[in-house]
């Protein structure tokens, strides 16, 4: 099929099978996270396979210290946004705090967010409590991405935004809670702030794909927030995981095609961009 790198609409649409595909072929898979129509636009014209909508807009957009604050109806409305921006990449939501407190709100919550906010697949984070929501969407067929190691919502009982996986101990379980979400059903894995070489295992491990920021360059693809990929300062701290793609560029989009060529080779991240 011939796809016109100028036509976002001639590249067929990225679906949740395509992502298990890519991972079996040893295609790295590009992600950034959206909130609006016009920067969604501007990563499906430059080949991002995932977009997703992440509760980030608390901090890069709100303004607020952390993720917490984030409601559902925020969710929704910036995913609906952004799905009106999309012609082939696949759009996750993420589900807000406590929203998944319990199956039966889990499925309320991704009910909306699928309906009306009109995306492909939910994100959750965490395991244990959480492995029963993963169960009980996955069997009401919607596409669930687990989300482990530094899990922004879990921020304040971390004490803060630190790395996850350090130590024989915390390494073991966090392969263990991998494993876990997986037999729950879940279709796509987040590895954030995870050591490198754990991440690796992980990946190599389980079989649903998984997507590492700050987790090195051994998981199946990448993502980035899109604010901390363009450079703009969101008032936070840099992670050390983070390149300016839009240094040296002169456009948004040419910026997004430069992170979406690199991941797609390999060349990011590097070693520096990784923990140990």
């Amino acid at each position: 099929m011939y796809i016109n790198p100028n036509d976002p609409s001639s590249r067929p649409a990225v679906t949740v099978p395509d992502l298990r595909r890519m991972k079996t072929a040893g295609e790295k898979i590009a992600s950034l996270t959206a909130y609006d129509a016009s920067f969604a636009r501007a990563m499906d014209a430059a080949g991002i396979d995932i977009v997703l909508v992440g509760d980030s807009l608390g901090m890069v957009v709100h303004g607020s210290t952390n993720t917490v604050s984030v409601v559902l109806e925020n969710m929704v409305y910036h995913s609906r946004c952004v799905a009106k921006g999309l012609s082939s990449a696949l759009l996750i939501a993420d589900m807000p705090f406590q929203t998944y407190a319990s199956p039966s709100r889990a499925l309320d919550a991704a009910t909306a967010l699928l309906a009306e906010g009109m995306a492909s697949m939910v994100k959750l984070e965490g395991s244990g409590f959480v492995l029963d929501a993963i169960d009980h969407l996955t069997t009401r067929e919607i596409p669930v991405c687990a989300h482990l190691g530094m899990t922004p919502q879990s921020v304040l009982r971390m004490g803060g935004f630190k790395v996850q996986g350090r130590g024989s101990e915390a390494a073991n379980s966090l392969l263990a809670q991998a494993q876990q979400v997986e037999a729950a059903g879940a279709q796509l894995l987040v590895l954030e702030c995870v050591p490198s070489v754990l991440a690796a295992k992980i990946t190599r491990s389980i079989n649903i794909p998984t997507i590492g920021i700050g987790a090195g360059l051994d998981c199946d693809g990448q993502i980035l927030v899109s604010y901390d990929a363009l450079g703009i300062n969101s008032g936070h701290r840099r992670p050390r995981f983070v390149k300016d793609f839009l240094k040296g560029r002169d456009s948004i989009e040419a910026a997004f095609r430069a992170y979406v060529s690199e991941v797609k080779s390999g060349e990011f991240p590097k070693t520096e961009h990784g923990y140990n």
